[in-house]
């Protein structure tokens, strides 16, 4: 018999055809099968399990397109397994892996090991974005047709900015012959500091990274999109200026988009405090004006995503002096609840929130999820969106506990995450 599964009294939320509504939705095996307000209004299904939401959001899975994993190499900061457990319990159904791990991921052998161990090992859908370059070195292209056969969905030098205009043209224009996706970190090596620079580093004492690392490459990568064609995508942005190329770029028709990490949305540079080594990212927390433009970024459609940049890191290579400890901080449990603190404390209603999280990640991807709909993947996430908590990171599903929302008291929490049709997170309070 086929597995089936009815959500009742939910509100439903698909931002891809702007339905907000009560109602009702039936999962049977891995799709949706009905949904809609009138659904058992003439009652419960047969031979189906019930799940009372109670009045919560119910919506698509989300899909975060920056994740590292420490596996192969660094299993003890991130496996594909634990990393699919904190995705879970954040409500992201499926995500993107970053190359960044030993061996790097530019052969397609390497490709076909991650699918075939996010397979066997993982609860939720992961899929490997490969090398732009060879060893992640700017120096020579990967063999971006070989990677994509093998199932690379995208490719990125991850934390690392292809510095070379010759190389970087050569990478976009070889991706647009086979219409692959190019998501590239923008920071300039020879600017690169450890903070945002301002009076804010001057007065701790840490060299800092201006905002004109960032725009100085975006400059000029938007002039190569205008050579090449190529789909281009903004892994982070960070800072106003930014913004206003990426703005302009559109408008011209470029085939540009762009993400914001869920902790440049929240923190600025203050958060730092006293050299708190967790809140040292990459790019770095800029000021209190280019995280409200961030905010305003998403409320108008600039950016195009929203991100976890989950980046594990060890204990040992974070309690250092700031100037020596590694960039990064989880994110994957925590992105739900810091993106709606857009809703509580912006106004900014939920679906265009949830839209950066789910539909428009699956545009970029071209996946089937991403949708509230019938014949959709049933990839789900039932959400509260008020209840408030505060961040315990040795609480985290991940095997890292780097979090820069340490102590942070937040509002939204994962009810329910399916994959498939199958239940893969319950919250201990509303198990049965």
């Amino acid at each position: 018999m086929s597995a089936r599964t009815a959500f009742i009294n939910a509100r439903l939320i698909d931002p891809d055809s702007g339905l907000d509504t009560t109602g009702a939705v039936l999962v049977e095996d891995a799709t949706i099968m009905d949904l809609g307000p009138r659904l058992f209004n003439d009652g419960k299904p047969a031979n189906a399990g019930i799940i009372d939401c109670a009045g919560q959001i119910l919506a698509p899975g989300l899909i975060d397109l920056r994740v590292f994993t420490g596996e192969p190499g660094a299993e003890h900061r991130e496996t594909l397994a634990s990393a699919a457990e904190s995705a879970a319990a954040g409500g992201v159904t499926s995500f993107v892996t970053m190359p960044t791990t030993d061996p790097v991921i530019d052969d397609a052998a390497l490709v076909d090991f991650l699918k075939r161990r996010a397979a066997a090992t993982a609860k939720v859908n992961i899929y490997p974005a490969a090398a732009l370059t060879r060893g992640l070195n700017g120096a020579q292209m990967s063999e971006m047709g070989l990677l994509k056969d093998a199932g690379a969905i995208a490719f990125t030098d991850a934390d690392r900015t292809v510095a070379s205009s010759l190389i970087m043209r050569r990478c976009l224009a070889y991706a647009a012959n086979f219409d692959a996706l190019v998501m590239a970190h923008a920071e300039d090596p020879t600017l690169a500091g450890h903070m945002n620079e301002g009076a804010y580093a001057a007065r701790l004492g840490i060299g800092g990274t201006p905002t004109a690392a960032e725009t100085i490459i975006v400059e000029r990568d938007m002039r190569l999109v205008e050579l090449t064609g190529a789909r281009y995508h903004l892994a982070q942005v960070s800072c106003a200026a930014t913004l206003d190329i990426i703005a302009k770029a559109k408008q011209r028709g470029l085939p540009v988009t762009c993400s914001v990490s869920a902790h440049h949305l929240v923190l600025n540079e203050n958060d730092i405090g006293e050299y708190k080594t967790f809140a040292k990212v990459s790019p770095p927390l800029r000021s209190e004006d280019d995280r409200n433009a961030m905010v305003e970024g998403v409320r108008n459609g600039t950016i195009d995503t929203i991100v976890s940049s989950h980046d594990p890191q060890a204990p040992e290579t974070k309690r250092l002096p700031f100037a020596q400890a590694a960039f990064g901080a989880v994110g994957l449990e925590t992105l739900l609840a810091a993106a709606l603190s857009l809703h509580h404390e912006a106004g900014m209603p939920i679906i265009d929130i949830l839209r950066c999280l789910t539909i428009n990640p699956a545009r970029l991807l071209r996946l089937a999820q991403g949708r509230l709909t019938k014949g959709a993947p049933a990839d789900l996430v039932l959400f509260s969106p008020n209840t408030p908590h505060r961040i315990d990171p040795t609480k985290f599903r991940s095997r890292s506990k780097n979090s820069p929302f340490k102590g942070r008291l937040m509002q939204g929490e994962v009810l329910r995450t399916m994959v498939a049709g199958k239940t893969v997170y319950q919250a201990e309070e509303s198990a049965s």
